[in-house]
């Protein structure tokens, strides 16, 4: 290789972008970043393949991340943490290290989401006793958190019943029976926060009624009355995510592991706090087959085609405008002006989700078709991000943005009206 061209190509590995979109993180949060990305592209890309072909759960990255002191980003510095994330005041530091892992896994930044938002949850709306508890679990023993709310109604072809779980009352607490499904990191997770509603079946997004009695219950994973059947989990992407079916039968779960009052979650719209996350991850994607491209076209000299040109320089300018949409939300975030946050992060999403669809085509269009050939990242990336961005309905999202400026009622945690 020339060194022109071997310039090029470490340039593009060591900062990814030919500006510093990092600008403003605090040292800490950018020393955060900048290892999750240090071990993103050394240790969880190469892993990715296996973890993809085999929908396994990435246990291995979680090691590294926890040996690493990054396995718990939202929890408070005063608990051991890194005191990032939208409850924290360092919404874009958290965000930038789910990018940087998506760039490596979009199935890996998937179970980080779950986690570092479960995190959010118990910092916000958590006892004293539950953080002492909990955090101390994270920080010192690695456990993994994930919260689960998915209880679809509607059955596909071939499916005789609908996924829903019954909450009854009991001595000392709560018991949970039914099942849940896209229950991510079923295999990884050590606790689950799950969203129930005494009302009925449908958890908190599905419910009928107002969710003014929808319940948070964390719940230990290996309680014998838990269990996982795999079998329905086999989609054409993101399988890594382990979102398998899980069954509760009478699963007890005590008042000291209530978190908040009933309703909280939908009441004090927590759900905005973590739709802009989800273009975190789409961001990623969308900048990993970026990078890929341009590293391929470097390398196989095709850079004087205007054609070329063109496609890179579309997706250039789409990534650069998504790390701005994310460094704004999490401006209002950070600043405390949580209204504006939580419509601006739905803007945020729809938008990202649109760079991102058109970023990965540039990709394949530029580098043609041996970009989904495996061992291609690309080849998974078209999967995962084809999923991935279905964990929402855009048209929904986009119709609770419009309502908005219209002065018509609208939920900007669940698009409804």
């Amino acid at each position: 290789m020339n060194e022109p061209l071997e310039d090029a190509l470490n340039t593009l590995a060591r900062e990814g972008l030919p500006v510093d979109l990092y600008l403003g993180l605090s040292p800490e949060a950018r020393s955060a970043v900048e290892r999750v990305s240090d071990l993103a592209r050394n240790r969880f890309a190469p892993r990715a393949d296996e973890y993809d072909r085999e929908a396994k759960f990435p246990s291995a990255d979680f090691d590294d991340l926890f040996e690493a002191g990054l396995h718990a980003p939202t929890a408070p510095r005063e608990s051991g943490g890194l005191g990032l994330g939208p409850h924290c005041g360092d919404a874009f530091g958290l965000w930038m290290m789910t990018k940087e892992l998506a760039k490596a896994d979009l199935s890996l930044a998937r179970c980080w989401e779950g986690h570092a938002n479960s995190l959010v949850l118990v910092d916000a709306l958590g006892t004293p006793e539950q953080k002492r508890r909990w955090f101390g679990g994270v920080v010192e023993g690695g456990e993994k958190w994930v919260s689960w709310s998915g209880e679809p109604q509607a059955r596909k072809p071939g499916e005789v019943s609908r996924f829903g779980t019954s909450v009854s009352r009991v001595d000392g607490g709560w018991a949970v029976s039914g099942s849940k499904v896209f229950a991510t990191s079923a295999t990884g997770a050590d606790w689950a926060i799950l969203l129930v509603n005494p009302a009925g079946p449908g958890g908190a997004r599905h419910s009928g009624d107002s969710g003014e009695g929808v319940l948070m219950l964390a719940c230990r994973l290996d309680d014998p009355t838990v269990s996982i059947d795999d079998s329905w989990w086999d989609p054409i992407g993101m399988r890594a995510t382990v979102s398998h079916l899980v069954r509760f039968d009478a699963t007890f779960v005590p008042d000291a592991d209530v978190i908040g009052e009933p309703g909280s979650y939908l009441r004090e719209g927590w759900q905005t706090a973590f739709i802009p996350h989800y273009g975190a991850s789409f961001l990623g994607a969308a900048e990993a087959a970026y990078e890929y491209a341009l590293e391929y076209l470097v390398n196989q000299g095709k850079g004087g085609d205007p054609y070329v040109q063109q496609r890179v320089g579309a997706m250039l300018v789409n990534v650069e405008t998504a790390h701005l949409w994310l460094r704004y939300v999490a401006s209002l975030w950070d600043e405390g002006h949580r209204d504006e946050a939580q419509l601006a992060g739905s803007r945020a999403r729809h938008v990202i989700e649109h760079l991102a669809e058109e970023t990965v085509p540039h990709c394949i269009r530029a580098c043609g078709a041996r970009a989904l050939v495996r061992p291609s990242p690309v080849e998974r990336i078209v999967r995962d991000l084809t999923f991935y961005l279905r964990h929402d309905n855009d048209d929904r999202i986009l119709a609770t943005i419009g309502r908005a400026p219209l002065g018509e009622a609208h939920d900007p945690s669940f698009y409804k009206p």
